[in-house]
């Protein structure tokens, strides 16, 4: 055998000129179990601070719904040289009935933030007035509100989207007065004294006298904070 048939030819390891498709790479065999499409990869990682879930109390819990209606709520606001009258919040307005006391209040929370806006029992002693004679607006003056940290008196009106919302948010609050037998605000000395005193017919202004002086406030309706 000659030397040149013993010489082996070395294996080119030069680039393809330029034109020349590269060698195409050998696909992976058939069942092999090691190559996975990169879509499939799915990280999984562990939360930095756990978060538990929170049952958040409800303050309604021991209460049923006698009415529900969305309003607009407005407060008188005195704090000017001129009173007038300011939006307190849009939402839905209800009327609580206590299930195993007898009081029942009205609560009111704004869209979307859920703050309350208004928040106070339904006595005997509240009247409601139409406001400058519209048929889907009320007033009435309460002695203790709760919507804020400190309860305190408030004017408050309620406008209704229509005058049938308005007649049956009318006809359910005179029920809610009659459950509320006594103000629950009141400490228990307070209410003897009043059950001892002789009952005497209070002195109210004239409607007409109240609606007059509405009529001559404006309304702003921009929502207080």
């Amino acid at each position: 055998m000659s030397d040149k048939e013993n010489q082996q030819e070395p294996e080119s390891s030069a680039a393809p000129e330029a034109g020349e498709p590269a060698p195409a790479k050998s696909a992976p065999a058939a069942g092999d179990e090691d190559e996975e499409p990169e879509a499939a990869h799915d990280p999984h990682y562990e939360p930095i601070v756990s978060l538990p879930l929170v049952e958040l109390p409800d303050s309604e819990a021991d209460e049923e719904t006698l009415l529900q209606l969305r309003a607009k709520l407005y407060r008188m606001d005195r704090s000017g040289e001129q009173p007038e009258w300011k939006e307190r919040g849009t939402g839905d307005v209800k009327i609580l009935r206590h299930k195993s006391k007898p009081r029942a209040r009205l609560l009111m929370r704004r869209d979307k933030t859920l703050k309350v806006c208004a928040n106070h029992f339904v006595t005997q002693n509240i009247n409601l007035m139409p406001n400058c004679g519209s048929d889907r607006a009320w007033v009435w003056s309460v002695a203790c509100d709760f919507s804020d940290e400190e309860p305190k008196s408030e004017m408050l009106a309620i406008r209704f989207a229509n005058a049938e919302n308005a007649k049956k948010f009318k006809e359910v609050f005179t029920e809610a007065q009659k459950i509320t037998r006594e103000d629950p605000t009141l400490p228990e000395e307070a209410t003897e004294e009043r059950e001892a005193e002789p009952e005497t017919e209070p002195e109210t202004e004239a409607p007409g006298g109240v609606t007059d002086k509405l009529a001559s406030l404006t309304v702003r309706e921009g929502a207080e904070s």
